[in-house]
């Protein structure tokens, strides 16, 4: 395939992409055609994408903290704002230390704290199966261990009292706000990685409940929370006993807990 028919592809995929709706149309265009092995399978791509299926599932890989991480159709997307808490959470973090990664989907978080210090134990949840899956082709790159099932409950009755560093990515959106989503959350995305029940905070009481059982003296955990909703989930924190830190990042709009244990 010549230059000049390259970009004639190019520039229709790009239109087609932006007709129905892509913001980064020509962006897109060049992943689905660097991706797509023959034409027949760049055709179904760009049906896939302007139907709406999100991106990351159509090429089957998203770009995150860095790293190439795996995402298999029907599994949570991460987001760039969940790259504040790796950033936080590998900041607290030393080579060799214990990470638990909560509701982990493709287990992009903890992968990407393993990555940014070189080793750690990394063990990661997800009570999805198809996320497991997923998280098992991604964690077992960085030499972690991936358990099917929900929170806490899979984990190695070892582990508890030794975790250095929980991470949980839960669902955080309330129940009716799930209607304001984009289509490709709503559509494409696991409705147990989005809804956070009645005021979006079920799964984070539960994280906090059980966190210190399994946190090590001064442990740490790290919760990705909205801005609105930060302040209850402060006092969610200290309920349970854990001393609170929230911290904000507005070029990523993202904000989190940080609550350790005394």
């Amino acid at each position: 395939m010549n230059a000049d028919i390259d970009d004639q592809i190019k520039k229709s995929i790009t239109e087609r992409l932006r007709t129905a709706g892509c913001v980064f149309a020509e962006e897109e265009a060049r992943l689905l055609i660097s991706e797509a092995q023959t034409t027949d399978a760049l055709s179904d791509m760009v049906g896939l994408r302007i139907t709406g299926t999100p991106l990351e599932h159509v090429l089957g890989w998203a770009e995150f903290c860095g790293n190439r991480i795996a995402v298999d159709p029907g599994v949570f997307v991460p987001r760039r704002r969940t790259e504040f808490l790796v950033q936080k959470a590998a900041a607290l973090t030393v080579p060799g230390a214990i990470v638990v990664d909560l509701c982990c989907g493709s287990g992009a978080v903890g992968v990407a704290i393993a990555k940014a210090l070189g080793t750690i134990e990394l063990y990661a949840v997800d009570m999805d199966p198809t996320a497991a899956s997923c998280a098992l082709r991604n964690v077992t790159t960085v030499g972690g261990l991936v358990y099917e099932g929900d929170l806490y409950e899979p984990l190695p009755a070892k582990l508890r009292g030794k975790v250095d560093i929980l991470v949980a990515n839960a669902p955080y959106v309330p129940t009716e706000a799930i209607q304001l989503l984009p289509q490709d959350a709503r559509l494409y995305e696991p409705m147990a990685a989005l809804d956070g029940g009645n005021d979006g905070l079920d799964i984070q009481r539960r994280v906090a409940k059980e966190a210190s059982l399994w946190l090590a003296p001064g442990g740490q955990l790290l919760i990705e929370t909205s801005e609105r909703q930060a302040p209850n989930t402060v006092e969610i924190f200290t309920q349970n006993g854990l001393i609170p830190q929230l911290i904000r990042n507005d070029d990523l709009d993202a904000t989190i807990v940080i609550g350790t244990k005394p």
